[in-house]
């Protein structure tokens, strides 16, 4: 029997949404078996709004790279995924048993991972692209542009057809530099990879 993916990423928002978290993305990898079936989650919209009064209202107890970054302008409290080993703990322990109930996967050896989606997190949806939109993001399209495939700027806009990257952001690879590209719009269905580039 296939796994089925699709049924497995709708039993997991379920649980998410239960806990307050979303689903960012999930993978279904390895040999058979030692088969990982990872969930990766943040803080719902509702949640990242909490997290962002108590980071400024001083609360006490939060993460000090969290603060950090948010008072230092690298990214906002609404961008940052918030997840604490708690909400990974209690997705796990929740989900688990909805996979063996409902019987989602047919093999018994897997395991189960759930976790923050990083900060190189992968950006999939227009919705995640306008979210963090002030981020430098690294991109691999499935057809070139200006004869290149790969391309790191600063997420400048996110419309509904695509993004646009400002590559004056970082120095760029020769192809881009002897071009004299200053900015690259690319489309959503040209998007075959992107992920955030953290500044650190």
């Amino acid at each position: 029997m296939a796994v089925k993916l699709h049924e497995i990423r709708q039993a997991a928002e379920r649980v998410a949404a239960s806990h307050g978290l979303d689903v960012v993305d999930l993978e279904f990898a390895g040999p058979a078996k030692e088969r990982i079936l990872r969930i990766f989650l943040e803080k719902n919209a509702e949640g990242r709004e909490k997290l962002k009064a108590a980071i400024e209202a001083g609360a006490e107890g939060l993460p000090e790279r969290l603060v950090k970054e948010s008072q230092n302008g690298t990214l906002s409290a609404g961008q940052l995924s918030g997840v604490t080993h708690e909400d990974c703990a209690g997705f796990s322990r929740d989900f688990g048993v909805l996979l063996d109930v409902e019987e989602l996967i047919p093999e018994d050896s897997y395991t189960l991972e759930a976790s923050s989606p990083g900060l190189d997190r992968k950006l999939s949806k227009p919705e995640e692209f306008s979210r963090f939109s002030g981020t430098l993001c690294k991109v691999q399209t499935f057809e070139p542009i200006r004869n290149n495939r790969h391309w790191l700027g600063r997420l400048t806009a996110a419309s509904d057809e695509g993004i646009t990257l400002d590559l004056n952001a970082v120095q760029q690879n020769s192809k881009s530099r002897k071009a004299g590209i200053v900015t690259v719009e690319i489309a959503y269905s040209n998007i075959e990879k992107a992920n955030l580039v953290p500044e650190i």
